[in-house]
């Protein structure tokens, strides 16, 4: 057993302080808004100029000129703000965000984030992942553990190209949750039914277990 997708989400929402400044990034990260509770006070930002942003429209109700990052249409909460572009980005490089959550392609022991190419694969451009993983304060990680083919996501060093060194804090995977502690990754926590062998098996660096 692992946690699945939902469980993963869920237990990221944990990590976020109540109050805080937070950016989801595109894909597995935007499920985490679903489990915040309604008090949380969590101002969601977004690099395309949003703060405030709220959960996804009813069909029907979409406005076209309210979207996420991904492109992907979203509501504003009461006390909500748009924005250019520049004033966005702008507050990411100025340490305003308190967290970002990001997915990953690869992740090394020593906190280095490769998230936006796969060589010789299709090329993307490194967006605004770059700015998030430099400029907040906190950086947790929400990625499968290992790729399609086996290959361990978790690394002693990256072989992708990479969006920022030693920016990474926290990792969590279907797995369990880890930390990055330079010359190893360190074991929060076990999803159900995982075993540390499991865990040490498809992790492409050395664990430490607390």
């Amino acid at each position: 057993m692992s946690w699945d997708k939902q469980q993963m989400a869920a237990r990221a929402a944990r990590e976020i302080a109540p109050g805080s400044i937070v950016n989801l990034g595109i894909g597995l990260p935007t499920l985490v808004a679903d489990y915040l509770p309604d008090d949380a006070g969590v101002w969601f930002h977004s690099e395309n100029g949003l703060l405030g942003m709220g959960p996804f429209p009813y069909e029907g109700d979409e406005d076209p000129q309210l979207i996420n990052a991904g492109k992907e249409t979203v509501t504003v909460v009461a006390g909500g703000s748009t924005f250019d572009s520049a004033t966005s980005f702008a507050m990411i490089r100025g340490g305003h965000v308190d967290l970002a959550i990001l997915g990953a392609m690869q992740v090394a022991m020593n906190g280095d984030l490769a998230n936006w190419w796969i060589p010789g694969g299709k090329m993307m451009g490194i967006g605004g992942a770059m700015d998030l993983a430099s400029g907040a304060k906190r950086i947790l990680v929400l990625t499968q553990h290992v790729t399609k083919d086996g290959e361990p996501k978790l690394v002693r060093a990256c072989d992708y190209p990479l969006t920022a060194k030693g920016c990474v804090h926290r990792v969590i995977t279907e797995l369990g949750v880890l930390d990055v502690a330079g010359d190893a990754f360190t074991l929060v926590e076990l999803a159900p039914g995982v075993s540390e062998a499991e865990l040490a098996a498809k992790t492409g660096a050395p664990l430490r277990t607390r």
